[in-house]
């Protein structure tokens, strides 16, 4: 097996033991819940079903991204060891940890220039960017050294779909993804948002849909317009959800009979680092398909 480090961050909503299972560490971000810090350390400090709880109780969240003395503090112990690091990064259009991870790695290599320390963009975020993750993993326990995963990340960013809805707007009202007076009339009429990540790694909104079933059918119609061999889609699937399994369970069952060779659908929980931003009620898929485009 090649002997070097993926590295990511909690964003990518998976669990402890997925990353124990496919040897990929992570630094954790934070969040804050009524002004106390906490680690977004997937859930073992705080479960996620306790998080949104509290917020639905009415605690406000907040989060700040990884800096860049934590990006070196995580990178020190494996440089320390011999071993090259490929760090995949969150999204550089949702958070500035890309840019504290590349700061990092150029002090990183003034002290170990015998070593390897690359840092990706992978334009993903939750699960997008955990499935992005595990992929990097099988690629390089399959043989793929760490200059040809560097460029695989780098030539293959946005080929990863992410389609979320919500129904609930409360913190998309807030964070202004939606406007208050849509919001306000979008919760009457049961509306729920459409939104996915585009070609510079962007939350986007793209259509207003009534109800969570024709919603689920909607982003059903996008991976089958986008994925990899369309019906014949082979490769992994994956589907978070912020405390809402059941919604996540039907469009889980949905994906599994329309693309019969679907390699996984696995369904994970959004963690506290996103769920801050989306709030309770978020359903979010995930898949290979085309180059996203604007």
């Amino acid at each position: 097996m090649n002997d070097y480090v993926i590295g990511c961050g909690s964003t990518v909503d998976l669990t402890p033991e997925h990353l124990k299972k496919i040897n990929v560490e992570y630094v954790k971000y934070h969040f804050m819940l009524d002004g106390k810090e906490y680690f977004d350390d997937l859930g073992q400090t705080m479960t996620h079903k306790d998080f949104y709880n509290a917020l639905r109780n009415g605690a406000n969240p907040s989060t700040s991204q990884v800096n860049s003395s934590e990006f070196l503090e995580f990178f020190t112990p494996f440089l320390e060891q011999g071993k090259d690091i490929i760090q995949l990064c969150f999204s550089s259009g949702l958070s500035g940890s890309y840019q504290a991870a590349k700061n990092a790695a150029a002090i990183a290599a003034e002290r170990y220039p015998e070593r390897k320390i690359y840092v990706v963009d992978t334009l993903c975020a939750s699960s997008g960017h955990g499935l992005f993750v595990d992929k990097a993993a099988e690629l390089r326990d399959s043989g793929m050294s760490i200059d040809e995963l560097r460029d695989w990340a780098t030539q293959n960013a946005l080929r990863m779909h992410h389609w979320f809805f919500s129904t609930d707007l409360t913190f998309y009202i807030k964070g202004g993804r939606v406007s208050k007076v849509a919001g306000t009339i979008g919760g009457i009429l049961g509306i729920c948002p459409l939104l996915n990540v585009d070609y510079h790694g962007h939350l986007i909104p793209r259509a207003k849909i009534p109800g969570k079933r024709r919603v689920t059918n909607e982003m059903l119609k996008r991976m089958e317009q986008f994925a990899d061999n369309g019906y014949d889609y082979d490769e992994k699937c994956y589907i978070s959800n912020s405390d809402c399994p059941e919604d996540a369970k039907v469009l889980a069952d949905m994906v599994r009979a329309k693309f019969p060779k679907v390699r996984e659908v696995l369904i994970n929980d959004i963690g506290t680092t996103i769920g801050s931003h989306s709030g309770p009620g978020t359903v979010a898929l995930f898949f290979w398909g085309k180059k996203r485009e604007d």
